[in-house]
């Protein structure tokens, strides 16, 4: 099984991974998640889930200055979509060997020539285009217009100059064709565009891409499959949410910036599938819900082997660590224990995702907190609610039954072995 497992999963799995347009998109959310949480730590200060928190810091501030800070915070969430532009075609410029910061400008130039602008200077221009609904096009012009830079570069198109011009005016100046190229391709596309009646390219992504796989990702089925595939996959010793956040992050990223938004503007939240439904909901202390494990080992095994591992690595799973559960026990190619690795999420998906469609729990408000935040800490600050830490802990609870026998086998298993 081993063997078979390793010929066949494990190529696929390196192919999808060293993709370089699935590898930038992971790297470039990756670099926007820390910029993301700090915003959204703010957020959550200044809507702290008790009870006259903001009346007590209004008092003492006054209105004004708590107003300001918090439009400052919805100016940078009205330009996430510019930013996932900017990082996307910097990132994916990098990983096709392109150095400096043309990639980044020629993204951010691209991005802006497709908004829909009035030919009136001085006109106010909406940031409808360049917040949460931006995120997806972000991520295409990104890429696309590094992709027509790139084709420019290797087909030479660059204006020759003398050996006379100093090499910095040079080097800007060779820019020119490519740039151009880049420029001349978008302007074409908006302006057939606005032919068509489509009116912008804003309007065929989000009737044609985005509505229908924030649709896709937005369901149950979706996040079980996530958390099947990714538990699945860890049990043949591959790192499981590597590949599927290669496919399921710009859809969670995307669901994640509504509720953020509505959130902070006190509208109502929209979704209830987001990343942190995902990883504060399903899995707790890491991939296959291993918290829960670890909490069986420590109290029912009575192998020193386990044992010992289980005082080592509970503190560590606490906080979202489980690499010493993953390769200690070990999960892989350990059928006692895949199962349950396996089985144990999934359970989780299904409870919550039942649990918030009957508005037992609030929503997740879109607040990313940081990925070590302790299980029923976490259920709280997410929702705003201690509902959420109650729907925590009985998912802890009832993991730790569906780990108990498969835990108890192997227990037996290792002391026959010790003795």
């Amino acid at each position: 099984m081993q063997e078979q497992a390793e010929k066949n999963l494990i190529p696929i799995s390196t192919k999808i991974t060293n993709n370089v347009v699935l590898k930038s998109m992971r790297e470039a959310l990756s670099a926007l998640t820390p910029l993301i949480m700090i915003i959204s730590l703010f957020i959550l200060i200044g809507n702290f889930p008790i009870p006259g928190w903001v009346s007590f810091w209004q008092s003492i501030l006054g209105n004004n200055l708590i107003e300001t800070l918090s439009s400052s915070f919805v100016g940078v969430f009205n330009f996430v979509g510019l930013l996932v532009c900017a990082v996307m075609a910097n990132t994916y410029g990098n990983n096709r060997g392109l150095k400096g910061i043309t990639p980044c400008m020629v993204g951010l130039i691209s991005f802006l020539i497709l908004i829909p602008m009035s030919n009136q200077i001085g006109a106010d221009v909406s940031t409808a285009y360049f917040g949460p609904n931006g995120i997806f096009i972000g991520v295409l012009v990104g890429i696309i217009s590094v992709e027509l830079y790139r084709f420019s570069i290797n087909k030479k198109w660059s204006v020759k100059l003398p050996d006379s011009i100093p090499p910095a005016v040079a080097n800007s100046l060779t820019e020119l064709l490519p740039v151009g190229f880049v420029i001349l391709i978008f302007v074409i596309v908006k302006t057939v565009l606005g032919l068509t009646g489509i009116e912008s390219v804003h309007n065929l992504i989000f009737i044609f891409i985005q509505m229908p796989l924030k649709s896709l990702g937005n369901s149950l089925i979706s996040v079980v499959l996530y958390n099947f595939i990714a538990s699945f996959l860890w049990v043949f010793g591959i790192n499981g949410p590597t590949i599927t956040n290669s496919f399921w992050s710009p859809i969670m990223f995307s669901l994640t910036q509504d509720n953020l938004s509505a959130f902070q503007a006190g509208d109502k939240i929209p979704h209830i599938y987001t990343q942190q439904f995902i990883d504060i909901f399903t899995t707790y202390g890491g991939g296959g819900s291993t918290l829960s494990l670890l909490i069986v080992v420590v109290f029912i095994s009575k192998s020193k082997r386990l044992k010992d591992l289980g005082k080592i690595a509970l503190v560590p799973g606490i906080f979202g660590i489980n690499e010493p559960v993953v390769f200690g026990i070990p999960v892989i190619f350990n059928l006692r224990i895949a199962i349950p690795f396996v089985i144990v999420p999934v359970v989780n998906t299904i409870i919550s995702g039942l649990v918030f469609s009957l508005n037992w729990v609030p929503y997740t408000t879109g607040v990313m907190l940081p990925w070590t935040t302790p299980p029923i800490i976490s259920g709280w600050l997410s929702t705003g609610s201690w509902l959420g830490s109650v729907l925590q802990l009985v998912e802890i609870i009832l993991g730790m039954l569906i780990y108990y026998p498969f835990v108890k086998s192997l227990d037996k298993q290792y002391i026959s072995e010790e003795s």
